[in-house]
């Protein structure tokens, strides 16, 4: 019997090692279908799970109680699985290398419970090669097992969109990558279960690293071109947004918009890609460019709306600040590489601390990860600036009258449209003097 069968038979068991924003939708997922443990080193979040709690959002709370997904903290479960899947996060290091220590933690614990006939597909964003020159010598060494023979390998790269209830993980076409033909072929009978779009099988496991970082490099690129332009725009004093509507008209447009480029894959993934290249001796130009462009942009909107306060007659050190978002995007609770934190940073060497709100963000996060008390929308009094950073639904919907009584009474009002929430010529109406990217 194959594994395939024997998982639909509920004869062995999947395992998904990383319960976070790919890795829990995941487990919930193919716990539709079959017996699914869900792994990851931090008991407290282990424990929200088996509470039917979703600190992530992704799926619920009520998705989570009615899943059969088996939430462990203990790595001696992963030994009851047959197919492992790998979904832990790969940040880089403060010198924008890889950090790849939690791949490689997750390799030696599933290499501790490696049995024979099970097959191990990672998902986490590597460069190429990392699977088979880095992940298979640590899951052979600790295991004692030889990949072809004993165990297999494969790679499949996660598309999920964090936030996005229209593009689902099932509606997404799923790369699916394996050592041989074998594990090629069992890799993608095993996804087929849960993805309805289906699988696109790749020659290699390089090419299915390859294609992930370079999906997140292609965007990364056309948001940097939009973020020049919006800077050169705004020299020009032509507003970008009027342009970017015009051009869209044209069938052809990619309808990239200017912005913030944070989170844990369009932030990051990038690096993978220079770090590998340059180590084969090619320095990278049009990618690197990008990113110096993107990783920028929270100093480039902090330093216009300390133009703006000065254009407005405010005194800088004194002037009371809002940030509306601090999650790296819209409707979504991740605050992971935030450039939302940029704006903030850059904002206090001229002597401004701005007040964040975030009713997504979780306070105690924010507080762990960035030093940030985040404060409620109901405390936002006596504003002098306030800044549209994040483009979350409720923001969208608020009513200009509802943001005017945010300001000081009586007094000239500063509005940052990051995201081009707003209408222009509603904020002129109501006596607010605006920027936006």
């Amino acid at each position: 019997m194959t594994l395939y069968n024997s998982l639909l038979k509920k004869r062995e068991k999947i395992s998904v090692t990383g319960l976070g924003y790919v890795g829990m939708p995941l487990a919930v997922l193919f716990s539709e279908k079959v017996d699914v443990i869900g792994f990851d080193v931090n008991e407290s979040k282990v424990e929200l799970y088996k509470k039917g709690i979703d600190p992530t959002k992704e799926v619920g709370d009520d998705s989570i109680k009615k899943s059969n997904v088996y939430f462990t903290s203990d790595e001696s479960d992963l030994r009851k699985a047959k197919f492992h899947i790998v979904a832990v996060p790969t940040p880089i290091n403060l010198d924008k290398t890889p950090n790849l220590e939690p791949v490689e933690n997750a390799s030696r614990m599933i290499a501790r419970n490696l049995t024979k006939g099970s097959i191990v597909v990672y998902e986490s964003t590597v460069y190429p090669g990392v699977t088979e020159n880095i992940c298979v010598p640590i899951l052979e060494e600790i295991s004692g097992l030889k990949c072809g023979p004993d165990f297999k390998v494969g790679y499949s790269p996660e598309r999920i969109n964090p936030g996005d209830k229209n593009n689902k993980l099932e509606n997404i076409v799923k790369i699916v990558s394996g050592i041989d033909k074998d594990a090629l072929h069992q890799i993608s009978e095993v996804y087929k279960i849960v993805i309805s779009a289906g699988v696109h099988e790749a020659s290699s496991i390089k090419v299915a690293e390859a294609a992930k970082v370079v999906e997140n490099s292609q965007r990364d690129i056309n948001i940097a071109f939009m973020n020049e332009l919006a800077m050169v725009f705004d020299k020009m004093d032509i507003d970008s947004t009027e342009v970017i509507e015009a051009m869209n008209t044209k069938w052809n447009a990619l309808k990239f918009s200017p912005g913030l480029v944070g989170g844990h894959c369009i932030g990051v993934d990038p690096y993978y890609f220079i770090y590998e290249a340059e180590r084969l001796g090619y320095h990278s130009q049009i990618i690197l460019s990008g990113r110096k462009i993107n990783d920028g942009m929270g100093q480039y909107i902090a330093n216009a709306t300390i133009k703006k306060i000065i254009e407005a007659n405010k005194l800088v050190k004194s002037a009371n600040v809002y940030i509306f978002g601090l999650t790296f995007k819209e409707n979504c609770p991740d605050i992971r590489n935030s450039k939302v934190v940029d704006i903030y940073e850059n904002l206090k060497t001229f002597g401004i601390t701005p007040k964040i709100v975030d009713h997504y963000a979780s306070k105690e996060e924010a507080k762990s990860v960035y030093n940030i008390d985040l404060t409620t929308i109901d405390k936002v009094e006596n504003a002098d600036c306030i800044i549209f950073a994040v483009a979350h639904d409720e923001y969208k919907l608020m009513d200009i009258n509802e943001i005017n009584k945010m300001y000081k009474k009586n007094n000239s009002k500063v509005l940052i449209d990051v995201k081009s929430i707003f209408n222009v010529d509603d904020l002129e109406k109501n006596n607010i003097e605006s920027w936006r990217l």
